[in-house]
């Protein structure tokens, strides 16, 4: 028997969601710790900081 595809599941981003967001990348939080927290994936996290206008993850 075939197996079943995982169904997608997208999660609007709440005011809650971007504030967390946004203390997260003042703390220079790493992106994988931070989608651990908020359960959501690190391309949609990074997605989210670039059409915010915020730096995410390391800076060189």
């Amino acid at each position: 028997m075939a197996k079943k595809a995982k169904k997608i599941v997208r999660r609007e981003y709440t005011k809650a969601d971007v504030k967390e967001l946004r203390t997260h990348s003042k703390a220079r939080t790493p992106v994988a710790k931070i989608a651990k927290l908020m359960k959501r994936t690190v391309p949609s996290l990074r997605n989210k900081a670039v059409q915010l206008g915020i730096p995410l993850g390391h800076r060189r």
